[in-house]
């Protein structure tokens, strides 16, 4: 089989398009450039999605916990906390155990046994978490000159947050924002090592890379491989996260702008 014809074959067999078997002898490099690549796609699919909710979530969390309503802020403070306090690893079996659970109570809970929507929703939960948390960091460091100016100017409630402490918020999160983003695409190699199942056996980048680790009983070919992938997902988050950096900070002078610092990760 040409390297072509393998693209066609095993581009798209992790969303159960293509080739239905994996290779079993013979293990060219093309085949695992290929495979790999396509298990990209559910890493690509956790992270995104888990990224946009928890983006939204954040926010929530953020204002709740700046909030002098105890009703609000209490709450906020015990999920930061929560998903924040318990190790993301810990968290994914812990939810997969509660939703075989209810999936054992009624069939609606099916789908959240399963890693697409289960492993999903921790993922969703721990970024928002992570996000909130930071978001709600640039509340309180917002300048009050630019929160009595937008009072001065008569504007009140929503009209002030949306057009003054949202915009503030954000240009002041982004840099810190932008690491917990590519942590998050990252982390979501640990949906592997989880307990939910994957549809069909077809699974994510790090199931591939681990299929011919172990058939090939040479690591050195795979993770490296896995490892190129992300590294290049990084430097397309980065470049995504920069625009929109430089949309945020698009009215401060040219040499007071923030720039985008990259922190690893080390333990979360």
């Amino acid at each position: 089989m040409s390297c072509l014809e393998t693209i066609q074959a095993y581009a798209l067999r992790s969303i159960g398009i293509g080739e239905r078997s994996l290779p079993r002898d013979g293990f060219t490099l093309c085949e695992q450039v290929t495979l790999i690549g396509s298990g990209m796609i559910w890493n690509i699919y956790f992270g995104a999605l888990a990224m946009l909710g928890g983006f939204v979530l954040a926010t929530v969390l953020a204002l709740g916990k700046a909030s002098d309503k105890p009703g609000l802020r209490k709450p906020s403070e015990w999920f930061i906390f929560l998903f924040r306090g318990s190790p993301l690893f810990i968290q994914f079996f812990f939810a997969y155990f509660v939703f075989l659970s209810l999936k054992n109570v009624h069939p609606f809970f099916d789908p959240f046994a399963a890693a697409w929507l289960g492993a999903l929703i921790v993922l969703f939960f721990n970024t928002a978490a992570y996000s909130g948390e930071i978001f709600y960091g640039a509340l309180q460091s917002i300048p009050k000159g630019e929160v009595e100016a937008a009072d001065a100017y008569g504007l009140t409630g929503w009209s002030r947050f949306r057009r003054v402490v949202w915009p503030t918020m954000l240009r002041l999160a982004w840099p810190s924002y932008t690491n917990e983003a590519i942590f998050l695409f990252h982390a979501t190699t640990l949906v592997f090592f989880s307990a939910f199942p994957v549809r069909g056996q077809r699974g994510d980048a790090l199931y591939y890379a681990s299929y011919f680790a172990d058939k090939t009983f040479n690591p050195f070919i795979p993770y490296p491989i896995l490892a190129a992938y992300f590294i290049l997902l990084t430097l397309v988050i980065i470049s995504l996260f920069g625009l929109v950096n430089r949309r945020l900070n698009r009215h401060l002078p040219a040499n007071t702008r923030q720039k985008l610092k990259l922190r690893m990760n080390l333990i979360r």
